[in-house]
């Protein structure tokens, strides 16, 4: 069976690799790690098919360092002490670790991840961790502590056609083909950034097609049509289809939405990715038309978090239902959006009203600190006071929206209270 393109044009060497100049530049960190052979625990933490599978075979490879490797999705406990313990054995006095690299690290639960820790911190291995999601949310924090992290960037439109170049100039069976690249566009923008996506899609229009190959924006997107599952091996478009479940949600349809949640499941997609989607559109999108979808998001978050799949697509799919189902408004998020930008591009120094600040020092009191600051219980929950800065008076950030019962009732005692001011 012949070996996919992508496996065929893997880097061997930094010099190889293209894209990720920041890291692998002249003056990146990684040519460093070369020069010095110090390499700290890291997580590289990125979209996929940009490289991180290949950068950190290029470090074991280029430093001679032995190399272990697990997969998150498929590797328990057990499975890591077994890794940890081999690694332990080859680790001699005066030598440097070997390098334990984690695929998809993200979807390593706690228990897993505190079974690396203890080896990390005694230097049994270098551990290099790769994974498509915020490792802030992802990794516990004793873990995170102990690793550098590094951000890589998808590919550009220009880096996709220096790939595409060495690919056709250097690949034998690509030579043979005679490839002629007439257009570029459809090619790249299914790509998405994604190297690999890239040469699979090469793979893909080699295998469709018979004799010389004619590369048009028109025959990739006509074979990738046809051949939908190829191109993208769970047979989804992640960040399509994710969009679309978001929408459905906020669009209020919920049959739509769980079509979508099924889709990504059914499609392998995380789901604590799924929970976190949740979670945010709780808050922007539902916001205080309902306070009450926020708890049971995060409640469902939690639980995703406890049970795993298969049982975890039971709450995800009660809080999509309840989410779609509920009132919307966006008064919140747009609330805070209004207020930052206007703070960060606000140039004037507005101080804080004497009346609002606190009294520590003797000399705070004599200056008027506190002086005629009014406590809301004692007039019975409300005292009209001037909370904003003199320069800023009847200045609104936050816009009840009306068009909801729970927000209506807020428009409504905000109105009472502040007798028209805002």
């Amino acid at each position: 069976m012949s070996i996919p393109l992508a496996e065929r044009l893997r880097p061997r060497t930094l010099d190889d690799y293209i894209g990720q100049e920041h890291l692998v530049g002249g003056n990146g960190v990684f040519r460093k790690f070369l020069e010095t052979g110090n390499v700290p625990s890291f997580i590289l933490w990125g979209p996929p098919g940009v490289g991180k599978t290949t950068l950190a075979k290029i470090v074991a490879t280029e430093l001679k360092r032995p190399f272990f490797t697990l997969s998150a999705v498929t590797s328990g406990v057990k499975d890591v002490r077994e890794v940890i313990e081999s690694a332990r054995k080859q680790h001699f006095f005066n030598t440097p670790p070997p390098i334990l690299f984690i695929d998809e690290i993200h979807r390593f639960n706690k228990s897993q991840q505190d079974s690396l820790l203890g080896a990390v911190e005694q230097g049994v291995v270098t551990l290099v961790g790769a994974t498509t999601e915020n490792p802030s949310f992802e990794v516990i924090s004793p873990l995170l502590s102990r690793c550098q992290v590094y951000i890589l960037r998808p590919m550009e439109d220009a880096q996709l056609q220096r790939l595409l170049d060495r690919a056709i100039a250097t690949d034998p069976e690509l030579r043979e083909r005679g490839i002629d690249v007439r257009e570029t566009e459809a090619l790249f923008r299914f790509s998405g950034g994604d190297a690999r996506k890239l040469l699979n899609i090469l793979d893909i229009l080699l295998a469709a097609n018979e004799g010389r190959l004619t590369i048009t924006d028109r025959l990739v997107t006509d074979c990738l049509q046809q051949n939908i599952a190829l191109y993208d091996k769970n047979g989804e478009q992640h960040y399509d289809v994710i969009s679309a479940f978001i929408k459905s949600v906020r669009g209020s349809d919920p049959n739509a939405a769980i079509y979508y949640l099924a889709r990504m499941l059914a499609g392998g997609e995380e789901p604590r990715f799924i929970a976190r989607r949740l979670v945010i559109l709780a808050s922007e999108d539902i916001g205080l038309a309902n306070p009450n979808a926020l708890l049971l998001a995060n409640a469902c978050f939690d639980t995703v978090h406890k049970i795993g799949m298969p049982e975890a697509r039971i709450p995800l799919a009660e809080a999509t239902i309840y989410l779609a189902t509920s009132p919307k408004s966006n008064s919140a998020y747009m609330a805070i959006n209004k207020a930052l930008s206007f703070v960060e591009h606000d140039t004037t120094n507005r101080p804080v009203p004497l009346h609002l600040r606190n009294a520590p020092t003797k000399l705070m009191d004599q200056a008027g600190y506190g002086k005629g600051y009014k406590y809301a219980h004692d007039y019975g929950g409300f005292a009209d006071l001037e909370f904003m800065p003199e320069t800023l008076v009847g200045r609104r950030f936050y816009e009840p929206n009306a068009q909801n019962p729970a927000e209506a009732k807020i428009a409504e005692r905000i109105r009472q209270l502040w007798k028209g001011k805002y």
